[in-house]
């Protein structure tokens, strides 16, 4: 599971490379650390979440979409927000 994660976000930065340089966005230093930041935050998650599902926890598992999953969202969308509105 690990792998086809790693290769679809090393496919997905890649775009977003080449969409930021073909849109002439630049980005702040502050927005790459509040993005990456939110990306391992959500990671995370992702891995506690199957990994408490596994351990049959249900209960723990919904507590990490709650309390880490929620925090890293709010992050990417805070980053969306500061390129979005760094642009205009």
């Amino acid at each position: 599971m690990w792998l086809i994660i790693g290769l679809l976000l090393g496919a997905f930065l890649i775009w977003l490379f080449s969409f930021l340089k073909d849109k002439g966005i630049t980005m702040k230093w502050y927005e790459w650390v509040v993005g990456l930041v939110g990306l391992f935050l959500l990671l995370f998650t992702i891995q506690n979440y199957f990994g408490s599902l596994a351990e049959l926890e249900p209960t723990a598992a919904n507590m990490f979409l709650l309390i880490t999953g929620l925090p890293a969202v709010i992050l990417l969308v805070v980053t969306w927000q500061l390129v979005v509105r760094h642009k205009a």
